[in-house]
């Protein structure tokens, strides 16, 4: 059974005012969104799940759905506050989401093979699609609490233009991930790749040093985990006093790690990450994609 990819895009219109996402960024306006299916299809994926708010169903139907029609199977889900377990509902006055990981949740019901969850607005490259969906592909049926994620070599996730945040990712002897600890500053600093710390300090990491841009790899069986840990959540009493307390993935595989309920494999890859993280990345990330076309990595139109 060939994967599926989700794509987190519930995020579209609140970070960046409108579709800005689909900012045409390669030779015939291509998105960042439009690579990563390229990518996706080429590296044996089978069926697209977009995750996105009601409120730009239309616009995002028009503006993305009918371009990849024909080209792999789509489902679309929407995240809302109210899409929450029988029993519970939306503190009042809440307006932010509630995470990534409940956005995942709200493919339960269109989603029954491996799986792998992605931002829509990285470029992550091609290697990092073929490595995750060699792995899931290659799971033996009926395969439960066996997950994997993409660890990319921090020295390849950099901006140009300032910080990132990043989770640095340790692992154990057979390469499944013990923590991600994310790090909310990272950069170059007298040439090597630094982090500052609790305390203000820079301390430095080599530049292959496994971190976490959200690229997962799961089972369906991470869905009932998940609807399990986001009742406790909600239940939780800084959860219903913190409106701004978010359901993310690294906390639900954090606890699943912690509970030795299931391993998460970190798989490398030599993938270079780019995205606009800055206004001043944007012209990088245009010049960037023009290469890959002119060296043949990607054909002129993709869709």
């Amino acid at each position: 059974m060939k994967p599926t990819l989700i794509l987190l895009a519930a995020g579209m219109g609140s970070r960046y005012g409108g579709l800005k996402q689909l900012d045409g960024l390669g030779p015939n306006g291509e998105t960042i969104m439009d690579y990563s299916i390229y990518d996706a299809i080429k590296a044996g994926f089978g069926k697209i799940v977009f995750i996105i708010r009601k409120d730009f169903e239309e616009d995002f139907r028009i503006k993305v759905l009918d371009k990849y029609e024909g080209h792999v199977p789509l489902e679309l889900c929407f995240q809302s506050l109210d899409a929450l377990p029988e029993g519970f509902s939306c503190p009042e006055g809440r307006v932010k989401p509630w995470g990534t990981n409940h956005a995942v949740l709200m493919a339960k019901d269109v989603v029954n093979e491996p799986f792998c969850v992605i931002n829509c607005d990285d470029f992550y490259n091609r290697d990092a699609f073929m490595a995750i969906g060699k792995f899931l592909a290659e799971l033996p049926e009926g395969s439960t609490n066996r997950y994997a994620m993409v660890g990319f070599r921090v020295g390849n996730t950099l901006s140009d233009n300032g910080t990132v945040a990043r989770g640095i990712c340790s692992t154990d002897e057979d390469g499944n991930l013990t923590t991600v600890v994310e790090r909310t500053e990272i950069m170059r600093v007298d040439g090597k790749v630094s982090y500052k710390d609790e305390n203000g300090e820079w301390v430095a990491v080599e530049d292959n040093t496994p971190v976490s841009m959200n690229v997962w790899g799961f089972t369906p069986d991470y869905f009932a985990h998940s609807e399990a840990y986001f009742k406790e959540f909600l239940s939780a009493p800084e959860t219903k006093t913190n409106f701004k307390a978010e359901f993310f993935i690294p906390l639900m595989v954090n606890k699943l790690i912690n509970e030795k309920t299931a391993t998460v494999k970190v798989l490398d890859t030599t993938s270079k990450w780019f995205g606009v993280t800055y206004a001043a990345d944007r012209q990088g990330v245009v010049d960037r994609i023009s290469a890959l076309v002119a060296e043949g990595v990607y054909p002129e139109r993709l869709f």
